[in-house]
């Protein structure tokens, strides 16, 4: 993990536990100067420091964790290349404590992969329920006029149209990643934080 990202993983960790930065710096025996001195990515932590922050805070923040770190990015990102949420929940729920690029790029496939989900829900929902409502008003203001796609090729054709865009917003992202660029998922909305 490069320094940047380890300060930025020990601040959230540190917030999650509820402590300041005294009462790291104190439980790590160390002083709260290098405690700020290390989340804000000014330097890099000793051994010492780097285990006892590993205990304090419960996640290993060892300098090998990054062997596969490309690997499991590109898996992550593409295994939401359908809409799906098992796949990359299980190795976002696998992978998060051991690297923080993981972690924080899990966070943002699942944002994008609910956020699909619940869009292809109301899709059909509204295609089952106001489709028909919709198609009948229309056909009664033309006169007469016969609308030629049933429900389910509109459902079909709607969830192609999504598939194809969660496709390209995987590879897009899978690109990015293993370009050590932030993902940008469009229209996602961030229920995991």
């Amino acid at each position: 993990m490069n320094q940047p990202d380890l300060g930025k993983k020990i601040v959230e960790l540190r917030q999650q536990k509820g402590i300041t930065q005294e009462q790291l710096a104190e439980e790590c025996e160390v002083s709260t100067r290098t405690i700020q001195r290390i989340e804000s990515g000014e330097v890099e932590p000793r051994a010492f420091t780097r285990n006892s922050l590993s205990n304090t805070l419960g996640f290993d923040f060892g300098k090998d964790n990054t062997q596969y770190e490309d690997l499991w990015l590109a898996a992550l990102h593409l295994s939401g290349a359908i809409i799906n949420i098992i796949f990359p929940m299980l190795i976002w729920t696998w992978k998060k404590q051991e690297n923080y690029k993981i972690d924080k790029h899990g966070k943002d496939v699942l944002n994008f992969q609910i956020t699909v989900t619940l869009l292809m829900f109301t899709t059909i929902f509204c295609t089952l329920f106001g489709a028909p409502v919709l198609l009948l008003a229309i056909s009664q203001m033309i006169g007469g006029f016969r609308f030629s796609l049933g429900l389910i090729e509109i459902v079909f054709l709607a969830g192609m149209a999504v598939n194809i865009f969660t496709f390209y917003q995987a590879v897009k992202n899978t690109i990015r990643a293993l370009n050590d660029q932030n993902p940008k998922y469009i229209f996602s909305i961030p229920f995991i934080k």
